[in-house]
């Protein structure tokens, strides 16, 4: 499975509000604490329906390539892979 096809779920806590996204990338960050998120994908050209929340989210993140997320803040992470294996990556040794 290539990285392309993974999508990451995010869910975090930021000023009392409970935010869920989902990113292409997910990282440690080199800032002590924090992880990295980029690539935001909030929904395919085919929806047909209107989610406000979502639309709340896509004006909230405009313009945005990277965010920092203090890992205090985390409260779960999920591996979303498209086909029929949805295992998470393995992780490389540097």
């Amino acid at each position: 499975m290539s990285n392309e096809s993974v999508l990451y779920r995010i869910q975090f806590m930021n000023n009392g509000k409970n935010y869920q996204l989902y990113v292409r990338e997910l990282v440690q960050s080199s800032l002590f604490g924090f992880i990295e998120i980029a690539d935001f994908v909030f929904d395919g050209p085919s929806t047909l329906l209107v989610d406000p929340s979502t639309e709340k989210l896509k004006t909230e993140f405009s313009g945005v390539n990277r965010s920092f997320i203090p890992l205090q803040a985390v409260i779960r992470t999920a591996t979303h892979g498209r086909g029929r294996n949805r295992r998470a990556p393995r992780a490389r040794s540097r």
